[in-house]
């Protein structure tokens, strides 16, 4: 892949190193060349690397126009996602180049991670992992009577570490029926004693996120780890059928089955369990610079899997106006199986 341009911030910070929120990358053969504003260039000279630095006063768009004209390109590749119809029709108008539209051509070339990327997903995961323990060590000392509301801002502060880490996405906590809600809200309901909580979390360590999901029973003992002892015994049904969904999916992951295959496997074992309907979203997705990146662990995704592709593995079970059940964990596919990031923690 000769010529392309980009404008995403994960794009182009996996290409040179260095991203910010205006810019253009453009590939030119043996050339590359990053373009932003005054603001940047003092950040980007220091940090930014394999492209020449351009600053621009005004716009980055002739300005690129400028560089595809003088360089004679006449075939360019690009992402529809990544541009707006206004920019793009900007960027391309009266010029004699063949844009040739790549949907997610950098998240399927950033599939495979390298070892050094590994190692620092493994940080993140390990910090991430960390972070449960610290918010569950918060909850026992001083979660009772907290709303999701007030949980949810303690769980932000917690996660960034002063400042040391960013966040992935904005934390999920949510309790008892807001929990069947995936993508739940904070809302004013209080944590109490024997209460389901669902926490969805993640840092960003050296730009790259972790991702965990767990769910618990609040009380005197609260952890976030795998065996729960519900006071509810249909809250403790479901909680098991979920963690062997999410285990059988594991132990299936290796290079050369499909992504879809994993999928089927948690499906397919909910469903037998009775509960097809509730369980509404795809197995996993992609993580590495964006929170959601490929493959899909999903049922139309057939991607067959690599060794050092990286992925979440999240089946849930959600029941309305009761409570919903999600156990999360990222892994990165092996030789011949997969590691669980976080595992060691």
């Amino acid at each position: 892949m000769n010529n392309f341009i980009l404008c995403n911030e994960n794009a182009v910070f996996y290409e040179c190193g260095y991203s910010c929120d205006n810019e253009i990358f453009l590939n030119l053969d043996s050339r590359a060349f990053f373009l932003t504003d005054a603001r940047y260039y003092f950040e980007a000279l220091e940090t930014l690397h394999g492209a020449e630095i351009i600053c621009v006063n005004g716009s980055l768009i002739d300005s690129a126009r400028k560089i595809l004209r003088s360089e004679r390109v006449r075939e360019l590749i690009f992402d529809p996602f990544d541009f707006s119809y206004m920019d793009f029709c900007e960027l391309s108008k009266n010029l004699h180049v063949n844009f040739k539209p790549r949907p997610n051509f950098s998240k399927k070339k950033r599939m495979v991670k390298s070892e050094k990327e590994l190692e620092i997903l493994r940080s993140a995961a390990r910090f991430g992992a960390l972070k449960f323990d610290e918010f569950a060590k918060f909850l026992k000392e001083c979660g009772a009577g907290k709303s999701e509301k007030e949980l949810f801002f303690e769980a932000e502060i917690l996660l960034k570490n002063k400042g040391e880490f960013g966040l992935s996405f904005e934390p999920i906590t949510a309790l008892n029926k807001n929990a069947a809600k995936a993508h739940a809200l904070p809302s004013d309901d209080t944590l109490k004693n024997a209460d389901l909580i669902l926490v969805d979390a993640g840092i960003k360590f050296k730009r790259y996120c972790s991702d965990r999901t767990r769910t618990a029973i609040f009380d005197e003992n609260i952890n976030f780890k795998k065996s729960q002892n519900f006071k509810n015994q249909k809250q403790q049904e479901i909680f098991e059928i979920v963690k062997e969904a999410q285990n059988l999916a594991i132990k299936a992951v290796k290079p050369g089955i499909k992504a879809c295959q994993i999928d089927k496997i948690a499906r397919d074992f909910i469903t037998e369990n009775g509960f097809k309907e509730e369980f509404f979203h795809s197995t996993g997705h992609g993580v590495g610079l964006d929170i959601h990146e490929l493959p899909n662990i999903s049922p139309k995704d057939d991607t067959i899997l690599q060794k050092g592709m990286v992925f979440s593995i999240e089946p849930g079970i959600y029941l309305q106006n009761e409570f919903g059940v999600r156990i999360e964990d990222v892994v990165a596919v092996s030789d011949d199986g997969c590691e669980i990031l976080s595992e060691n923690v």
